[in-house]
């Protein structure tokens, strides 16, 4: 077996990159990643992702088993979060301060991350008040690695009545944030779940005062966090003895 890196190489290329990104948002939500699913995303030819993820496993940057998946080994997790930093700062940078539309900046942002040094990085985020979130509710690693991935409840998980926050929805679709912003579906924004058509019907949602209807698979994209409707009041004949009662655990915010 070759001999794996210990460090991380003085220039990391483009393409490695993008590679460890990729793996650490596949791992993310699915544990490891496929090949097959790493390709996918990186719109490449399965043989070529083979081929990159031996390179990357004899630097030490991930673990491959056969039929397991691959999984980033703690050199290749600080360097995807390392890029994922820049990224996340860059989009916040591009809309705070240069004005950029919420759908616009993704692109920009994968262009300019690859090239923007460290120091700059660091100024843009001092720049905007060491923010802890972009756009589009996507936690930003701080400098040291350190990153909020916790789990949140989707907008199609919520009960009829039940009133979220919305905090997270992916930055890859320029359609659909475009689509969001002009019902005022954006990070921050409150949201009750009026009505539930039957069959996977749409879903009817109270933004503000207005109301709007959305799909089920849309609404399965919207990551929120349940916050408690204060113009509800509890009704004492259905409250149950405390043995029968378990508590759930609030989500937080990113």
């Amino acid at each position: 077996m070759p001999p794996r890196a210990t460090a991380a190489p003085l220039s990391l290329t483009e393409p490695v990159e993008d590679y460890l990104k990729a793996i650490y948002e596949l791992e993310t939500r699915m544990g490891a990643a496929a090949t097959s699913d790493v390709a996918q995303a990186l719109n490449v030819a399965p043989a070529s992702v083979t081929g990159m993820i031996r390179r990357l496993a004899t630097q030490g940057f991930v673990d491959h088993e056969p039929y397991r998946g691959v999984q980033l080994t703690e050199l290749g997790r600080r360097t995807a979060l390392r890029t994922i930093r820049r990224h996340r700062i860059l989009e916040t940078y591009l809309t705070r301060v240069l004005g950029y539309a919420w759908d616009k900046v993704h692109d920009e942002a994968e262009r300019l991350e690859h090239a923007a040094s460290d120091d700059l990085i660091e100024r843009m985020a001092a720049a905007l008040g060491h923010p802890v979130a972009d756009p589009h509710g996507a936690p930003i690693p701080t400098a040291d690695g350190v990153v909020d991935e916790r789990s949140h409840r989707t907008l199609a998980d919520l009960e009829v009545g039940e009133s979220a926050c919305m905090v997270r929805v992916s930055d890859k679709n320029p359609s659909l944030l475009r689509y969001l912003a002009e019902i005022a579906l954006q990070p921050g924004a409150h949201v009750t779940l009026a009505a539930r058509a039957p069959f996977d019907g749409p879903l009817t949602l109270r933004i503000g005062a207005a109301e709007q209807s959305v799909g089920p698979g849309l609404a399965a994209q919207i990551l929120v966090e349940p916050v408690p409707d204060r113009n509800i009041v509890p009704d004492p004949s259905r409250a149950q003895p405390p043995s029968s009662t378990r508590s759930q655990p609030r989500a937080r915010r990113k």
